[in-house]
């Protein structure tokens, strides 16, 4: 039996870490107003923000967690636990229980009350209890470099448990994006948990809300083609959910950015390997027979979405260190500067001959549709007067990838002529692998960090 309640909304506020910190405030704004159940969700997790989140642990046990957390949550905080707008987000990162206890001193730091403040558990495989779970998955592919995460994308029933027991804000690790959403359904409408077409419903939703204002215009903009108004201001989503699991996408009002069929299209289509099996750790999902239709100005509807069995496998990524990237940058202007950054690339080929190959780029001239063979340096140059040489060298070996930043510094005087503004940077690599375990063999659940202590009980 489905239960009888009004809709939910779900805005969200942040679709990658790094995510504009000023978006919250008038999403909640509109959750507020409206009066109905809300839920603000953040997603600012991906696969090498992850990894890089485990390293920054190892450096500062508190770290960890989404570096902008305070400046997110601080301007809508307390608004939401005033007027009961849940928080649900994966910026917990590599340290959950670190930003859970940054929640619970941030609200105390603005005088409010002390939130109920959930941690989701289970994804993190990264320890040496896990170490034959993923050998057995992974075979010969497995690293033998010293592994710096592996989580399990897990699904939305931990959340959805949290929030039935109220928690405020739920903080999660590596969760499935759409799952920030699907958890709030499942606990505002109680679905079965094998109800397949409202769990892929929601999951849709979810998948449109996930890369926050890529769906209200903000990575659909091309001017000419496809114009935005106000992209300085862009609105992010903010969705109605119904008890079958459809949705209605809108954003504030007086937001910039537009919300249209062909914005919903796009970002319903983005990262879709196959349209009739949309796999999640929650469900499948078919979209061949979805309904994308304008009901109003910025106002689009989703209906039509069906859904199979959840896969019985959970997908992992591995991250390991895989060496050291080094990069560096000199600009050449005026007369003939396109030469001179072309003969300072051979110049440094030459160089550094046996290293591996070594990425040339002319910022100006050719870079994102170059090569890492370098083709493109054997054909006849042009005449750009503006040009920033950018090289990249990847090594296992620390000293032979810090050759690199020697050579390009070497070119202020060794030449060619003119160049200047050389800057460099190097940092270890993360190198990935992926795989598919028994779902049985990652167990989830979540915490409930609600006494005096903060360091929280279990709960199933």
């Amino acid at each position: 039996m489905v239960n009888k309640q009004p809709p939910l909304l779900v805005g969200c506020a942040a679709g990658f870490s790094g995510d504009r910190t000023d978006a919250a405030a008038p999403v909640v704004q509109a959750l507020v107003a409206s009066g109905k159940p809300a839920v603000l969700i953040f997603e600012t997790l991906a696969e090498r923000t992850l990894a890089l989140a485990q390293l920054a642990r190892r450096t500062d046990p508190d770290a960890g967690y989404e570096p902008l957390l305070v400046d997110m949550l601080r301007p809508v905080l307390g608004d939401c636990l005033a007027h009961g707008v849940r928080i649900v987000s994966n910026f917990g990162a590599a340290n959950p229980e670190g930003a859970a206890r940054r929640i619970v001193q941030l609200a105390a730091e603005l005088g409010l009350r002390r939130p109920r403040v959930a941690v989701v558990q289970g994804d993190d495989l990264s320890g040496p209890a896990h170490r034959a779970l993923l050998q057995g998955a992974l075979g010969d592919a497995m690293p033998t470099e010293t592994i710096a995460s592996a989580n399990a994308y897990i699904g939305a029933q931990a959340i959805a448990g949290a929030l039935r027991e109220g928690a405020d804000v739920v903080v999660c690790g590596r969760v499935a994006d759409p799952s920030l959403v699907l958890g709030p359904a499942l606990a505002h409408y109680g679905w079965a948990h094998d109800d397949w077409d409202r769990l892929a419903r929601a999951t849709m939703c979810g998948h449109l809300l996930e890369c926050g204002a890529q769906v209200t215009g903000g990575y659909f903009a091309d001017p000419g083609y496809k114009d935005v108004p106000g992209m300085a201001r862009l609105g992010y989503p903010i969705a109605e959910i119904d008890a079958d699991g459809h949705c209605t996408i809108t954003k504030p009002p007086g937001t910039g950015g537009r919300i249209d069929e062909r914005t919903v299209k796009e970002q319903l289509l983005y990262e879709l390997h196959d349209p009739a099996a949309y796999l999640t750790p929650d469900v499948v999902a078919d979209i061949t027979e979805t309904r994308v239709t304008a009901v109003g100005p910025d106002a689009v509807r989703l209906e039509g979405v069906r859904g199979h069995a959840r896969p019985a496998t959970l997908k992992v990524n591995v991250c390991f260190e895989s060496g050291w990237f080094a990069e560096g940058e000199i600009s050449y202007a005026g007369a003939r500067a396109e030469a001179r950054a072309r003969l300072a690339g051979e110049v440094l080929r030459e160089r550094l001959a046996g290293l591996g190959p070594l990425r040339i780029d002319l910022i100006g001239v050719t870079s994102v549709l170059g090569d890492d063979a370098g083709r493109w340096l054997d054909g006849a140059g042009g005449d750009a007067r503006d040009v920033r040489l950018r090289v990249a060298l990847q090594h296992r070996d620390h000293a032979s990838a810090q050759r690199l930043l020697r050579e390009v510094t070497a070119l202020y005087t060794c030449g060619p002529a003119g160049g200047g503004g050389v800057r460099t940077a190097m940092r270890p690599r993360l190198g990935t692998v992926s795989c598919l375990v028994p779902r049985e063999a990652v167990p989830t659940g979540y915490r409930m960090f609600d006494d005096a202590t903060g360091q929280g009980r279990a709960a199933a």
